[in-house]
C-alpha cells in the first residue's frame, strides 16, 4: 500500500510540473523586458552614456554599449552581443536586477577594423530585443 501511494505521487507531482507557472513567468519576464535606452557611446559617467554617436573615427579606442532595460519583474540577463560586419567579435552578460536598471559593455576597437558594427541586445531567452548599429571610419 505505501509503495502506491508513492508511486501515485510520483505520478502525479510529474503529470503536475509542466503545469506550474515556472515556465509561463520566464516567458511573461522575457515578454516584458524592452530597451528604453540602447546607444553606442565613448564612455559611461555616473550610469549617463557620453558622446554618444553612430559614427566614431578608428583611433576611438574603446566604445561601450549603454543599455537601459525596462520591465523586468525579477532579477534577471541579457547578453551584448558585438559584431564586426557578421562576424561576432564579443559576448557580455548582463544582470538585470529591477524594472529599470542601466548597464553597459565596452569594446576595444581597433585601428584596422574600419566598417559597420552592431551590438544585439538580447533577452534571457537569446531573442534579439534590440540591434545598434553603429559605424568605424578612417
Amino acid at each position: 500500500m505505501k509503495k502506491q501511494h508513492c508511486f501515485l505521487l510520483v505520478l502525479v507531482t510529474l503529470m503536475v510540473f509542466p503545469l506550474s507557472p515556472v515556465g509561463t513567468i520566464h516567458a511573461q519576464q522575457t515578454a516584458s523586458l524592452e530597451v528604453a535606452v540602447g546607444t553606442i557611446c565613448q564612455d559611461v559617467v555616473n550610469r549617463q552614456p557620453i558622446d554618444v554617436g553612430n559614427s566614431f573615427e578608428a583611433s576611438v579606442g574603446t566604445l561601450c554599449c549603454f543599455t537601459k532595460i525596462t520591465g523586468a519583474s525579477g532579477a534577471t540577463e541579457i547578453t551584448h552581443v558585438w559584431y564586426f560586419g557578421d562576424t561576432e567579435r564579443a559576448r557580455v552578460s548582463l544582470a538585470v536586477n529591477s524594472a529599470s536598471w542601466r548597464t553597459y559593455s565596452s569594446k576595444r576597437i581597433q585601428a584596422h577594423e574600419i566598417g559597420g558594427w552592431r551590438v544585439d541586445v538580447l533577452g534571457p531567452g537569446g531573442e534579439v530585443l534590440q540591434s545598434v548599429e553603429f559605424a568605424i571610419t578612417p
